[in-house]
């Protein structure tokens, strides 16, 4: 097939509502609510349930203020596509690029704690060797299920998410009549800054849920796009909220610790061994269908948008003709994850702590983007807006409240590091002059054979 004939390829539009609507409650970071949450219960106290509702409601006022954009302008591409109209190549560029990377980094991360999760089910095994392969061998699984085809990895994600969805609402359910309401307090153990200091974890454990709008050039009916990023949104507050509160009512919070999820010892208390036993596996599917639909579609989509733009090398639009998946973009998402994978067994804390607040740090510069852009929408499209099947209500109050909660994430994540924020800058500018470079190289090639066939 000609390379004229392959770029003409577009992915195929099989997913329905419920496929989107797993791709957002899947792709929440799994080790954020199962692993991590022990760090936001310590430095919070009770009072992480709080924190941990207002960096999701920060998420479902993000959904909100995106779903004008999601429904008008539906894109494999998401907010690169909607800022690149409203802002220009360079910054619709920097927004897809930088969730994008995000993911790509949440790989390893969440990889490498899907590696360890399974390591609870064979604790005969012993080193760092297995947890890697572990990892490894997982990530190739979904990477194979997403070149064989969307509708093959939604279908599963599907499923995993009915079932982890079941598994913490059952938990919720009957471990209420065990709750120990002496536990919730003091409610603020450490004081206001502990509880500010526990919103950026919550908001890492409710990332990448806004991954659905990568949806976009594969969903059969667009208008399922703005109500899948609301209800998404809402099932995974209320799931988690009610969750944490019965986990805390459980156990003190001066008892929990980091070493193992918190949700494990707290069904074990609930359940015993069976409980314990059912309740890692809801952790470990957290974490797969993050990398699912997360790492190894979201990526693989803005890449493949972004290089039939001509901001990336070609070959990550290619379009595998028969499953109708950008093919080799998945495999270069692959093949970085599990160099991160290995990376992070290495060195643990420049994958968890460096890049992972690098992640935090490209998707709020992302959000940021995206919401400038939803706001241009209304002003330099009203007449657009005005014609969209769906609408989001109480304009604008819905992007002020994203700004503010981002406002909120960006100070309590970066005012104790703010190297972290040079660095992350330095990483952008260079990114500015490759983007530069090849971008005008392109324009170049391009204008050359347009000369030559006149």
């Amino acid at each position: 097939m000609s390379n004229k004939n392959q770029l003409s390829l577009e992915p195929q539009r099989k997913l329905g509502y419920w496929s989107i609507w797993a791709l957002g409650v899947g792709a929440v970071i799994g080790d954020g609510i199962f692993l991590l949450m022990g760090q936001g219960i310590a430095t919070a106290g009770p009072g992480a349930i709080l924190a941990y509702v207002i960096a999701g409601l920060s998420q479902l006022f993000l959904m909100v203020s995106l779903g004008e954009l999601a429904v008008g302008m539906p894109n494999a591409g998401a907010m690169s596509h909607w800022v690149e109209r409203f802002m220009g190549k360079w910054w619709g560029f920097l927004s897809g690029f930088t969730f994008a990377l995000g993911w790509v980094i949440a790989g390893g991360s969440v990889g490498l704690a899907l590696g360890r999760l399974t390591m609870w089910f064979f604790p005969q095994l012993k080193g760092e060797f297995w947890p890697v392969f572990f990892a490894v061998f997982f990530i190739t699984i979904f990477a194979v299920l997403n070149i064989l085809g969307t509708e093959i990895a939604a279908k599963t994600q599907l499923i995993l998410v009915v079932i982890m969805t079941l598994v913490m609402a059952l938990f919720s359910i009957i471990g209420m009549k065990d709750i120990n309401f002496d536990h919730f307090t003091p409610f603020l153990p450490h004081g206001t800054d502990g509880f500010w200091a526990a919103v950026p974890l919550g908001t890492y454990a409710y990332l990448g849920a806004v991954t659905l709008a990568t949806a976009g050039g594969e969903v059969k009916n667009p208008k399922d796009l703005p109500k899948a990023l609301i209800w998404s949104s809402i099932t995974f507050l209320l799931l988690y909220t009610t969750a944490q509160a019965v986990l805390q009512g459980l156990i003190p919070w001066d008892k929990i610790t980091m070493d193992s999820s918190p949700f494990t010892e707290a069904a074990r208390m609930v359940f015993g061994v069976a409980g314990a036993f059912i309740m890692n596996m809801a952790a470990w599917i957290a974490a797969a269908t993050c990398i699912l639909m997360g790492t190894l579609y979201a990526s693989s989509r803005i890449f493949y948008a972004q290089a039939k733009s001509g901001f990336l090398p070609a070959f990550f639009a290619h379009i595998h003709p028969k499953t109708g998946t950008p093919v080799y973009g998945i495999i270069v998402v692959w093949a970085l994850s599990v160099g991160l994978v290995i990376l992070g067994s290495v060195n643990p804390d420049f994958l968890y702590v460096e890049l992972s607040t690098q992640l935090v740090l490209a998707w709020l510069v992302s959000w940021t983007l995206a919401l400038i852009a939803a706001i241009l929408y209304r002003k330099k499209a009203l007449q657009e807006v005005q014609m969209l099947p769906w609408k989001q209500p109480l304009y604008p109050l819905f992007p002020i409240l994203g700004f503010v909660g981002i406002g909120i994430v960006f100070y309590g994540t970066f005012i104790g590091s703010p190297m972290t924020l040079v660095r992350g800058a330095i990483g952008m500018a260079i990114l500015y002059v490759l983007f530069r470079f090849f971008y005008k190289a392109k324009s170049q090639s391009f204008k050359a054979g347009k000369d030559t066939t006149m």
